[in-house]
């Protein structure tokens, strides 16, 4: 036999199970796995949920362009693809797109469109998602986030052309492959806000569910422009009416 450590042995001391491990030491444990396995093994047990959660334990795959996490409160599953994990037509063309650094978003940078005819936004993500019933957030903002003397502004100048023609959301997946599309206009500006693209049921846990998704507005009978893209966000269905604003 070898000496490599098993999660089920030796025999566990009458009493005590899986759930008795220290959360440091588990978090110990989940540091040297992939993310994949780290959240399959976030649902065993508080004390794993807690671990997965450490600052320490990755959670980045793709690049670091993709997160996966355990909600704290509900210990449902989450994930969350960066602008750069995303495929933006035009995004080379500083023309048309600037990468900027913020604080303002979980990856660090955001996407910026200073003026197009042709929007469009897609990508793909497969994950091992629990089964059950999930909704697609984009997080976007009408305008360009700053700071002045410390505190955060927000210029909507180059904010036009989104309350012509509404944003076509679109989403499908491995056991759903043709999902209703959704639309909607793009308002508030200065505030980040999330975006319903759609929803969607994952049947089987046992196999990877492939979820491809796009945003667009392609109508070239007008420029649009001032729209900060942060991330596309998989949430469980009840967190909708949380986070749903438009």
């Amino acid at each position: 036999m070898g000496s490599g450590f098993s999660l089920f042995s030796p025999p566990s001391p009458p009493g005590t199970n899986l759930g008795d491990l220290p959360e440091s030491c588990v978090a110990l444990i989940l540091e040297n796995m992939e993310p994949r396995q780290i959240c399959k093994l976030a649902i065993l047990n508080k004390a794993f949920r807690g671990a997965s959660s450490a600052d320490f334990v990755a959670n980045c795959f793709d690049g670091d362009h993709k997160k996966a996490w355990l909600d704290k409160s509900s210990g449902k599953m989450c994930l969350a693809i960066s602008s750069n994990g995303l495929s933006i037509t035009g995004i080379d063309d500083r023309r048309y797109w600037n990468r900027i650094s913020t604080d303002e978003s979980r990856f660090g940078s955001i996407a910026y469109l200073q003026q197009t005819w042709w929007f469009e936004v897609s990508g793909e993500v497969e994950f091992p998602l629990p089964a059950g019933t999930y909704s697609l957030f984009f997080r976007l903002q009408l305008g360009k986030s700053t700071k002045k003397f410390g505190r955060r502004v927000c210029n909507s100048q180059n904010v036009h052309g989104w309350d012509i023609k509404p944003v076509q959301f679109q989403i499908s997946t491995s056991e759903n492959q043709n999902l209703r599309a959704t639309s909607c206009y793009l308002r508030e500006p200065g505030n980040w806000n999330y975006y319903h693209g759609g929803d969607f049921v994952v049947e089987n846990p046992n196999k990877p569910a492939k979820i491809k998704f796009s945003m667009m507005q392609i109508d070239c009978t007008h420029t649009k422009g001032g729209l900060s893209v942060d991330s596309l966000l998989v949430y469980p269905v009840e967190f909708k009416e949380r986070l749903k604003r438009f």
